[in-house]
């Protein structure tokens, strides 16, 4: 088959290109953005094209899949329009390969990529397993069973697909440029609970994933009593955290991972169960959880002399908090200072006051002007970064060609956080400090 991809430089859509060239499709892909992005590394690692104009020769053979982040009158999708090709929605391929395997989806709020890296993990150094991680990381063999996905609720995505087992790490008001509310948000993870064919694996912790009417069996984990996997004994080791895990009022084991935060323990715990309802031996399990490293821009640590610079894929409040918590946590004794740039003015909106109370955790606050390539500034006047800004005490507005402002934090940890392009912010700050 021959595939055309636009958008291909979106989390989502450049690991399925990959994914559809590993199982043995021509694919080139089209996107607007020229500049690098590192979703890219695994598309050069394979050829892939990418395409800037209308160069590419599209025919009536061609299945041509959007990301989301194209409006329906783009230019190279009418172009593929009037060519007769294949038009499908990119949930509709992504559940067309998924079918082929026996499939573990992961979702939630927050915590999927983790969650999903961590099942793929041990499952990729134990049986062999396919995965589509939306940090532009992804693989597929017809030769492996198991399929592992991060399945994402913005736009319904994930109720395209009919997994065997699912993990569902939390539910929360997001994405409400999508959603009317949290009732709608809950109500689309039931559905995508119920599509489950064998066993569902939700944090019973959170209120939202309770009130779910479960109609696939379901095991609950968490610190809570009440789960049916129990966490307790939780403890900051040097580098990560240990914890024993209860299932059914008997230790499981204890376990060790290279991670910090309680919500990576509870991402953790979802591993565990996921990968041992798959006859993955306990100590191989743990053996495994030892060697873990987070996907791509997770708490991504460089070390400059005495300066911690933390890249982190972290938009929404919630994961905010959570991921500064954890840096106190394990760099209790310096200085934090956080650069977040937001990445849609819908969620800033939305948001606004809960952005500020997260932030407010760092000793320092700098945000960038918002970057957004699916929504129009037009559409949200007066929505911009200083909004949040005005929230908290000394935060400021920064950009790039600002980092000078930062030439006084080479004894601190640099956090920069968002889930668009942060990089020429981090390259910028590296500059500052390096000279």
């Amino acid at each position: 088959m021959k595939y055309y991809c636009l958008g291909i430089k979106g989390t989502g859509m450049s690991t399925l290109a990959q994914i559809l060239f590993d199982l043995g499709n021509k694919v080139c892909g089209y996107d607007d953005a020229t500049k690098h992005k590192f979703t890219e590394e695994g598309l050069e690692k394979r050829n892939i094209k990418i395409y800037y104009d209308d160069s590419y020769e599209i025919d009536s053979d061609t299945i041509v899949t959007y990301s989301v982040a194209l409006t329906e009158d783009h230019p190279e999708l009418q172009r593929a329009r009037k060519q007769n090709a294949t038009i499908k929605a990119y949930s509709e391929v992504v559940a067309e390969i998924i079918d082929m395997f026996n499939t573990i989806s992961v979702a939630g709020t927050h915590g999927k990529t983790t969650t999903s890296s961590l099942i793929k993990h041990i499952l990729s150094n134990t049986v062999g397993c396919n995965y589509f991680i939306g940090a532009g990381d992804g693989y597929a063999t017809r030769a492996n069973d198991y399929f592992v996905i991060e399945s994402d609720e913005f736009n319904r995505h994930f109720l395209a697909y009919r997994p065997e087992y699912s993990v569902i790490t939390n539910i929360e008001k997001e994405h409400l440029d999508v959603y009317k509310d949290i009732d709608d948000i809950r109500g689309a993870f039931e559905e995508f609970a119920n599509n489950t064919k064998n066993k569902i694996i939700a944090c019973g912790d959170v209120e939202e994933v309770r009130k779910i009417n479960y109609k696939t069996p379901v095991i609950f984990y968490g610190f809570n009593e009440d789960n049916d996997v129990v966490i307790k004994n939780v403890k900051l080791e040097e580098n990560g955290e240990s914890f024993d895990v209860y299932m059914n009022g008997k230790l499981l084991d204890r376990f060790e991972v290279p991670l910090f935060g309680d919500h990576m323990v509870l991402n953790t715990t979802a591993a565990i169960i996921a990968t041992y309802l798959q006859k993955i031996e306990i100590k191989e399990i743990k053996r495994l959880l030892l060697s873990f490293e987070n996907a791509k821009r997770r708490f991504a640590e460089t070390f400059i002399n005495n300066c911690v610079i933390i890249d982190d894929y972290a938009h929404h409040p919630t994961e905010i908090k959570v991921t500064l918590e954890a840096i106190k946590q394990k760099y209790k004794d310096k200085r934090l200072v956080v650069i977040f740039r937001p990445n849609t003015y819908s969620r800033t909106k939305d948001f606004t006051k809960e952005f500020a109370d997260s932030l407010k955790i760092a000793d320092k606050t700098y945000l960038t002007e918002i970057v957004c390539n699916r929504e129009s500034p037009s559409d949200y006047p007066g929505v911009s970064s200083s909004m949040i800004t005005s929230l908290i005490k000394d935060a400021e507005i920064i950009s790039a060609n600002e980092m000078y402002k930062l030439k006084d934090e080479k004894d601190s940890v640099v956090c920069f956080m968002g889930c668009t392009y942060v990089k020429d912010l981090i390259d910028a700050f590296k500059k500052v400090i390096s000279e």
